[in-house]
């Protein structure tokens, strides 16, 4: 059994009272038998343009009936809102394999590069090569150019996938982390998938509301299934505040329409979104 949760900065403080530090303690829904896993990734963000964007969502006192969740920054970084969504995976349920790879492993994050990868080595092969599902949990991006960070799977069969961790152009990334969950192709009661901004429009438009409807066909969804969405890219305008939401509505057993989107003066050029929805 998996279920997916969330957390915002704004369910305990005001976006107008920033804080490096926000935390909640979850209980489960029901209590598991031993402390199951947590994917965190990140599903909304507010920062502030005038000090480097700085955000990380971790879980920590993880227990069988709950655990403590943060939304954090760090430096003089201000950050207004932030959002997490979670996967927790049961601990018998050997069927989802995870974990999460952060650019420090590679190389510090006072040494910056524009793309970062490492081969990821599954504890257990699959029979075929499985899906897999990356998002990022953790950014550390200079205030000085604009925000542009992916990350992305590639080359994956029954042993393993390689993880990118990239910027473009002239940004500069100190440091990201991104998790990735595993799970076998030929499951008929998961759906997962990725989307991006620009599936709806080019980059060069901006657009602050982006939405396209995604059809469950082909799954046994006899109910709407729990959604986890999380960030997996974005390139934002550094002349403004980095304003970014991603999630899901109109969920039913059949679909359901996903949504990137900004507000007040933010220019995004594209973000991009990871899902899973499971029943």
């Amino acid at each position: 059994m998996s279920t997916a949760g969330s957390f915002n900065t704004s369910d305990v403080r005001s976006w107008q009272q920033p804080q490096a530090d926000t935390s909640k303690d979850v209980q489960y829904a029901k209590p598991y038998v031993a402390p199951p896993r947590l994917s965190l990734g990140l599903d909304f963000l507010d920062i502030d343009r005038s000090a480097n964007v700085r955000v990380k969502a971790l879980a920590s006192n993880v227990t069988k009936t709950g655990f403590k969740v943060n939304v954090d920054s760090w430096g003089d970084s201000k950050l207004y809102t932030g959002g997490v969504s979670w996967l927790e995976q049961a601990p018998a349920n050997l069927e989802y394999q995870s974990g999460q790879f952060s650019t420090t492993d590679d190389h510090p994050w006072n040494q910056p590069q524009l793309e970062t990868s490492r081969r990821i080595n599954f504890d257990r092969p699959f029979v075929t090569p499985p899906n897999v599902v990356v998002f990022l949990n953790e950014l550390d991006m200079s205030k000085d150019h604009n925000w542009r960070v992916t990350a992305t799977a590639t080359d994956i069969d029954t042993a393993g996938f390689t993880i990118h961790i990239n910027t473009w152009s002239d940004s500069i990334l100190y440091s990201a982390t991104a998790a990735w969950i595993a799970y076998p192709e030929d499951r008929k009661y998961v759906v997962s998938g990725s989307a991006n901004v620009t599936d709806v429009r080019p980059w060069t438009t901006n657009q602050l509301e982006n939405s396209k409807a995604v059809s469950f066909a082909g799954a046994d969804f006899w109910k709407a299934p729990s959604v986890f969405m999380a960030i997996n890219s974005l390139d934002i305008d550094h002349k403004a505040n980095l304003r970014l939401k991603v999630y899901p509505s109109d969920v039913t057993k059949d679909g359901m329409t996903w949504h990137a989107d900004s507000w007040g003066d933010t220019v995004l050029y594209s973000a991009g979104l990871s899902y899973i929805c499971l029943v």
